[in-house]
């Protein structure tokens, strides 16, 4: 059962709504029992989306993510949508509490053609329609993600994840650009490998360059998913030995959704962007 509902910044509330409008930005996350990893990440993503689109200000933002936080259901596992959609010819604030669909454990990788042709990767939500042809794509030729890449061939990013991999005991990912999404589980690994005194690297590899290794692609969803198969490329997975440790790093940044936005971050996110 789902449950939409748009800001009344007038009432300082969520009030009930029919489905949104055209979607320009949006933001997800899981929600288990109550619980949700980078919450504040995930509104500053949103915060700056609305910024860049010319949508409500940062301090509507903040309160309606707050009654977003206050909302979400305290048991079960859920997968809430933050919208900023039209409305009455007007960019407003939506929310879809939705259930979660089933989470995988691991997944395959097939390659899209040719390079990356989205118009703002850095804005979830504008180029949903086209991601979510390209993942059917992938699912048509028996994979789960669509991994982009650019003009060159180097790896950029899944069309609903984020790629890293570790290169002996260096973990490593794709530096940060405009053409890449700012992931939030991303994000939260990489203040866990700081934290831990872990060596971290950029790098811009084509997928062949990632022959053999544990490669992971991550998001707020599924959280840490091995790459077991690269369906399209020349390339082995790697055996996935780190995931299932880090899974438990992962999870232990879970939080309370009502006071999620209020708790100080650690430490370990503050050393990262």
């Amino acid at each position: 059962m789902s449950e939409r509902l748009r800001w009344d910044d007038a009432q300082g509330a969520l009030v009930p709504a029919g489905p949104s409008g055209t979607v320009h930005a949006i933001d997800s996350w899981l929600c288990a029992e109550g619980r949700v990893r980078g919450l504040p990440l995930h509104l500053r993503r949103f915060a700056a989306a609305c910024e860049a689109l010319g949508g409500p200000p940062g301090p509507q933002v903040h309160a309606f993510f707050q009654a977003v936080a206050e909302r979400l259901p305290a048991t079960g596992t859920w997968f809430p949508r933050v919208e900023l959609a039209v409305d009455n010819r007007e960019l407003r604030l939506h929310l879809w509490i939705r259930p979660a669909p089933a989470l995988g454990a691991s997944v395959r990788l097939w390659t899209a053609e040719g390079p990356d042709r989205r118009s703002r990767p850095d804005i979830k939500g504008l180029d949903l329609d086209r991601l979510t042809a390209l993942r059917n794509e992938a699912l048509a030729a028996g994979a789960d993600e669509a991994l982009l890449l650019d003009a060159a061939g180097r790896l950029v990013e899944g069309a609903t994840t984020s790629l890293l991999w570790w290169r002996d005991d260096i973990l490593c990912t794709p530096p940060d650009t405009p053409r890449r999404l700012a992931s939030v589980t991303r994000e939260l690994l990489l203040g866990i490998a700081a934290a831990q005194g872990i060596r971290t690297a950029r790098e811009t590899p084509t997928p062949r360059a990632l022959d053999g290794l544990e490669v992971w692609a991550v998001n707020a969803l599924h959280g840490i998913r091995p790459v077991t198969r690269w369906t399209s490329a020349q390339v082995s997975a790697g055996p996935a030995i780190r995931a299932p440790r880090w899974r438990g790093h992962l999870s232990r940044l879970a939080q309370p959704a009502p006071s999620a936005l209020s708790t100080r971050t650690p430490d370990h996110v503050q050393h990262t962007r």
